[in-house]
């Protein structure tokens, strides 16, 4: 198993294109506001130097791959507070269903769709096989059916 998978060391690991094309078909994402500009995923975007939790994503379409180390508690608590505006956020995170910030701002205020199988993350545009995780997609606001087993 590759040990980089395992690291925080980096915390700009990508979401797969085909992928995010997916979700976006669906969703139509404006802002990615957690990126660096080598992994964007939307026009708009915010990096560590715009600062994405201190930004106000009001009428956005949004879509969140954050660092997965203790950063993700904040990335998940604005998500909870920008949708309580109306703004519409999907979240690709780990299935993390034991942790006070699933419980405090996911469950019971977003839809949850369980990813079949494991992603394939990119670190500087490289492949670094599956993830050692089981991954799902948390979409505050939204519409739309579950459709668990996305992918």
């Amino acid at each position: 198993m590759n040990k980089v998978l395992f690291s925080s060391v980096h915390t700009t690991w990508e979401t797969p294109q085909d992928f995010f094309d997916t979700l976006n078909k669906e969703f139509n994402f404006t802002l990615d506001p957690c990126c660096v500009p080598e992994t964007a995923k939307c026009e708009k975007y915010y990096t560590p130097k715009e600062n994405g939790l201190i930004q106000d994503w009001s009428g956005e379409r949004v879509f969140v791959n954050p660092p997965y180390g203790r950063e993700i508690v904040t990335w998940v608590k604005k998500a909870h507070e920008e949708a309580q505006k109306g703004t519409l956020i999907v979240m690709l995170l780990p299935v993390r269903t034991s942790t006070r910030w699933f419980h405090n701002w996911i469950y019971g205020y977003a839809k949850i769709r369980l990813i079949r199988g494991r992603l394939n993350f990119l670190l500087n545009k490289e492949d670094k096989g599956n993830a050692p995780f089981p991954s799902m997609l948390v979409i505050f606001n939204s519409t739309s059916t579950c459709h668990c087993g996305l992918q």
